[in-house]
Formats: C-alpha cells, sequence, structure tokens
C-alpha cells in the first residue's frame, strides 16, 4: 500500500499538478480600445524596476500603479503624446525604450559602444605591454648552467625505477 501510494505521488508531482494554483486576476476592460491603447503606450515605456522589461510586460507593483495611472489619463482624454510627456517628465528620458536624441541623451545612445570600444582599446593595450613583457630573452650563462642540470637531474630519475 504504501508503494502505491508513493508511486502516486511522484506521478503527480511529474505531471506539474503542484503548479496549478490560481494567478492574480487581472482587471476586465472596461473599455476595449482604452486597453488597447494602454497596451500600445505602455510597451513603449520601460519599466522602471525592471528595466528590461516593457512596462506592459512587467508584474513589479510600481509597474501596475503606472499603467492604472496610464489607464485614469486616457479615460481622462489625454492623448498618447500628453501622455508620453507626462511620463517624461515625471521619470525622464530613461523610462523611454527609444529616447530622443538631445544633449542629455547622449550617453543613452553612445555609451554602450563607446564602453565597448573603450575596453577593447584597453585590451588590445594590456595585450602590447603583456607580449613586450614576454619577450624571448636568451639565457644567461648561470641559468642554462641551471636549467641543464636540472634537466639532467629529471632524466636521472626517469631512468629509474
Amino acid at each position: 500500500m504504501k508503494r502505491w501510494l508513493m508511486i502516486l505521488l511522484l506521478a503527480l508531482a511529474g505531471t506539474g499538478w503542484h503548479g496549478l494554483h490560481a494567478g492574480e486576476a487581472r482587471p476586465r476592460a472596461e473599455n476595449e480600445l482604452t486597453e488597447k491603447r494602454l497596451v500600445a503606450i505602455s510597451s513603449e515605456l520601460r519599466c522602471l524596476v525592471c528595466q528590461n522589461e516593457s512596462l506592459a510586460g512587467s508584474n513589479a507593483e510600481l509597474a501596475v500603479d503606472l499603467r492604472r495611472e496610464i489607464r485614469t489619463l486616457i479615460n481622462d482624454g489625454k492623448s498618447d503624446t500628453e501622455i508620453m510627456e507626462f511620463m517624461v517628465s515625471r521619470y525622464g528620458d530613461f523610462v523611454r525604450y527609444r529616447p530622443p536624441l538631445k544633449g542629455s541623451t547622449l550617453l543613452l545612445w553612445f555609451g554602450p559602444g563607446l564602453l565597448f570600444v573603450a575596453g577593447l582599446l584597453a585590451l588590445v593595450l594590456y595585450l602590447r605591454r603583456r607580449d613586450r613583457a614576454i619577450k624571448d630573452t636568451p639565457l644567461t650563462a648561470e641559468e642554462q648552467r641551471r636549467a641543464e642540470a636540472l634537466l639532467q637531474d629529471q632524466d636521472s630519475r626517469q631512468g629509474q625505477p
């Protein structure tokens, strides 16, 4: 009996039965057009918590609050441009996935490329310095004598059982 119970428990664990928990229900759209605009706008914005997800795809509490705020602005009759300007004025250009090219966003646009070039340059300089430091220099007479003695000592040890 215990054996069958163990087999049943293992089978249930293997089927993913333990992962069938209910998730939080998403609020139903009161207006489908509002929800479509919300998704379009929030997909252009970065989640400030996750930073690698869009606001539309994030489940962070701040993302939920920001989507609620955007929904309120849509219901208040604000245009997509006005909503985007509101978000940028509140959180800065970083909140946009495609920030405008201007003086304050140059680092966002060109920073990764500059870091890559700087890293590549540093690597090349390091390798050149290391190559110069490792140049083949001939052994001195004393070093040559010690090396031959070590090799003879090693040969004599290998010859012995």
